[in-house]
């Protein structure tokens, strides 16, 4: 393992440091705006912007990448996105913090690209899965400790934002020392959403359901929290406590999934996430801070486990077509999902509490188990040898999900020319 890493070392550390950063700061937002006075649907919409400039950002780095270089993108990426904190700390506008989460998602979209396709030009089909399996560890560790630190100082102050924009900044330093060789240009590939849904409308429907269901979670439910009378420490232990169920289920459910048709595991799952969002609305309504944490703890199990299986099932019946098309349009599904979902969670808000952010998910969860139920009924399972084997991936939280690091990609064709593709991650 340690072979295996050693080279690629200066990349897992920047993002290590970047998920540390962003992930502090996604929860770091919606608490200041409470605290600032923000209504919960302005909160909603301000999440909703972050992951239209993740989108965004998607879809433009192959062609920034392309046109400066990894290093001298990055570094761009990394100024923009270091002094965006600091305005939130100057500045309690609404329209101010919205653009500037666009620009956030926008650049930390371009980071997590160029470094993820740095570390696949490093990467062998012999070294791959050991270096994704690596990749994910950093990712859930960085998460968890990103809400760790939010008890450094006082969230209505400025050092929390100060400090998400030094960890910013600092990433730069082991990209710019590295000594690999940069890689080729970011490829691009053609996406059609319309000929993925034939191939799997349960996979891309959940694509899209994830999204609409999980960030409201990572975008309100420190609002949640705070009503739910916790401080920060308790807060930063609830994000904590749901990242971490989720980091322990995924391999067990995973490889249950594994034996037996997926689709199943994904009704059980979205049935399971729904109710660890009514022990969520229970808890915040009557329970105390215990029972906060372990209701975010049963979700976690439930709802941060559903893309993995939900990418397995897609893999599934795409063996035959580019694994890299298939991840790039449901990660472009996911995040329409993810720009509709906080908002339209946060409409009830205002009238039946923050709770009602968790109806709104539950509802969602259960329509998609119906869905799916329906599938099953209508549509035949595929066989034991027609199936990938499970990879957990990283949370869709913060940033694009690898690609061409995943170990599913590693014998897939790159595109010769660029004529060959159509632009769009």
């Amino acid at each position: 393992m340690s072979r295996a890493i050693a080279p690629v070392f200066s990349l897992l550390l920047a993002t290590a440091i970047l998920l540390v950063g962003n992930g502090m700061l996604g929860t770091l937002i919606p608490i200041r705006a409470g605290l600032d006075g923000f209504t919960p649907t302005t909160v909603g919409v301000i999440g909703s912007v972050y992951f239209a400039g993740f989108l965004l950002g998607c879809l433009a780095t192959p062609h920034l990448v392309r046109r400066a270089g990894h290093i001298r993108s990055f570094a761009t990426f990394c100024g923009i996105a270091a002094a965006a904190p600091l305005i939130h700390a100057l500045s309690a506008d609404p329209f101010i913090w919205s653009l500037m989460r666009v620009l956030t998602g926008f650049c930390f979209a371009g980071l997590y690209m160029v470094i993820e396709s740095w570390l696949n030009e490093q990467s062998t089909n012999e070294t791959r899965g050991r270096l994704f399996s690596a990749y994910l560890i950093v990712n859930l560790s960085a998460l968890t400790v990103g809400q760790v630190l939010l008890n450094a100082a006082d969230p209505g102050g400025f050092v929390l934002f100060a400090v998400c924009s030094i960890l910013t900044s600092i990433a730069l330093v082991p990209i710019a020392m590295t000594t690999s060789v940069q890689p080729m240009p970011i490829q691009s590939t053609r996406i059609d959403i319309k000929a993925l849904f034939a191939l799997s409308p349960v996979g891309v429907v959940g694509s899209f359901v994830v999204g609409l269901a999980n960030a409201p979670f990572w975008t309100l439910a420190p609002l949640y929290a705070s009503e739910s009378g916790l401080n920060t420490a308790g807060i930063s232990v609830f994000m904590s406590s749901a990242i971490v169920g989720g980091a322990i289920a995924q391999w067990p459910i995973g490889r249950m999934s594994d034996r037996m048709d997926r689709r199943r595991v994904i009704v059980a799952l979205s049935i399971g996430a729904a109710v660890g969002e009514a022990a969520l609305v229970l808890a915040g309504m009557n329970g105390g801070m215990f029972a906060v944490m372990g209701a975010g703890f049963l979700f976690g199990i439930f709802g941060l486990t559903l893309y993995s299986v939900v990418v397995a099932h897609m893999n599934d019946h795409g063996q035959s077509e580019s694994f890299v098309a298939i991840s790039g349009g449901m990660l472009i599904v996911f995040s329409v999902g993810s720009i509709i979902g906080p908002t339209a969670a946060s409409v009830g808000v205002s009238t039946f509490g923050t709770a009602s952010i968790f109806v709104f998910t539950a509802m969602v969860h259960l329509i998609y188990a119906g869905f799916t139920a329906y599938r099953i009924a209508s549509a035949p399972a595929l066989t034991e040898e027609q199936r990938s084997d499970f990879v957990a991936v990283p949370f869709p939280q913060a940033h694009p999900l690898p690609t061409e690091l995943d170990p599913r990609a590693a014998d897939e064709p790159v595109p010769e020319t660029a004529d060959e593709t159509k632009e769009t991650i």
